[in-house]
């Protein structure tokens, strides 16, 4: 098996049908998801908030070495804009914080509208900072967040820049931020949400999670092309294929 140092899996942990019988046939689907897989990407949450009871729960249903990532809501992201965001970010930690140590990650998802603002920025993000040490990866979507000016802010704040597929910016078709973290989210391609990812993308794609596991790099692949099911069954042969470039 690959080194937990890759976390690979899918956004929600739906079984579709044609995979079912790839993992455990005992549980409920989070219990069965957590035979094959080793991360979650909770998604949920960007449009509401769950109890500290029930992130609990979903911690006490997966193996010790198993790990979520939790996006933030969207009340801080894209309502308020990252702006005086501190009793929202307390209430969500409190919430997700039921996870304990299975919580591995944060995804902080920005609007295709929201512009890097040197100022605002610094402040929610030493605001974050201040409340969870671990793991943060963010998704902007605007142009100006991938220059060098934004990527040299994020790498300072130890936060990596998803790679996230399909591409909205050239610069955006490398990973960025914090070098130590690779955070990858394939939402399908051509068609979002949707479209399957084809065996040669799966085989390039494990050979370049080798080179950066090989560096000690943490490596986060989530697919989240979940519509028609596709997903599953793209995590499953990444993980197969990175094994196979690891053996």
């Amino acid at each position: 098996m690959a080194p937990r140092l890759s976390y690979i899996g899918c956004a929600g942990w739906s079984l579709p049908a044609a995979v079912q019988n790839a993992f455990g046939a005992q549980g409920s689907h989070l219990q069965r998801y957590a035979t094959r897989l080793n991360t979650c990407e909770i998604n949920s949450s960007f449009y509401r908030p769950h109890s500290r009871a029930t992130y609990a729960r979903w911690a006490e249903s997966v193996p010790q070495d198993f790990r979520f990532c939790v996006k933030l809501p969207k009340t801080i992201t894209h309502e308020r804009k990252l702006l005086g965001c501190e009793p929202l970010l307390d209430d969500f930690l409190a919430q997700a914080g039921g996870l304990g140590s299975r919580l591995g990650c944060l995804l902080v998802q920005l609007p295709p509208g929201l512009a890097f603002d040197p100022a605002s920025a610094a402040d929610f993000f030493h605001a974050l900072r201040q409340r969870w040490p671990g793991a943060i990866s963010a998704e902007p979507r605007h142009s100006t967040w991938f220059d060098a000016r934004a990527e040299e802010f994020l790498a300072g704040h130890r936060i990596a820049r998803v790679l996230a597929d399909p591409v909205r910016h050239e610069a955006g078709a490398l990973p960025g931020g914090w070098p130590g973290l690779v955070y990858l989210r394939l939402h399908g391609s051509p068609r979002m949400y949707y479209s399957a990812y084809g065996p040669a993308l799966i085989a390039a794609l494990a050979r370049r999670m080798a080179l950066a596991l090989r560096e000690g790099i943490i490596v986060w692949c989530i697919f989240d092309n979940t519509a028609a099911g596709a997903a599953a069954h793209n995590a499953l042969s990444l993980q197969q294929a990175l094994d196979k470039e690891l053996a």
